[in-house]
């Protein structure tokens, strides 16, 4: 499996659906308003499973989050 040399900061890093990230959607489709992933914990384990490519680049979506959180 080959990985993508881009990383599209509106899509889940880990799963690949959309993060819905409110600082990276386009500022016609939305205000940007702080997001939800402000307001969330990240566990470092939870962080560590992000590709390199694409840490700092996209957001885990909530989904994600909160998969992650349940399972601890």
């Amino acid at each position: 499996m080959s990985v993508c040399s881009t990383v599209d900061p509106c899509l889940c890093p880990l799963c690949g659906q959309a993060n819905r990230c409110a600082m990276e959607a386009p500022a016609h489709e939305q205000a940007q308003a702080a997001c939800w992933c402000t307001r969330e914990q990240f566990s470092a384990a939870l962080l560590r499973q992000i590709p390199d490519a694409a840490k700092g680049k996209a957001c885990i979506c909530q989904t994600c989050v909160q998969k992650a959180a349940q399972a601890t």
